[in-house]
């Protein structure tokens, strides 16, 4: 299971992966901080990058801060970066 840090701006104009800050992936989702919905927004674009189904993505630390770590099952955390990232570098 790979596990990563990720930063999450709520509320952007649309979900997207910005970049990289101090280690972490800075990660813009539409949804509102509000009863769990920019988590599961950010689930959701994790599972889509990483090409796993929605149900292998959870937020492990952090579900009511800015700064998470997220898990992916079944896949690396280095390849979810990367997937993530895109060939980005921060």
């Amino acid at each position: 299971m790979g596990e990563l840090r990720v930063r999450v701006q709520p509320r952007a104009k649309r979900s997207e992966v910005v970049g990289e800050r101090e280690g972490s992936i800075v990660v813009r989702v539409a949804a509102p901080p509000v009863d769990g919905k920019a988590n599961e927004a950010l689930c959701a674009l994790v599972a889509a990058a990483a090409g796993v189904p929605r149900t292998r993505v959870r937020v492990v630390r952090g579900a009511h801060g800015r700064e998470k770590v997220i898990a992916v099952e079944g896949v690396a955390g280095e390849d979810v970066r990367a997937a993530l990232l895109g060939g980005r570098a921060g």
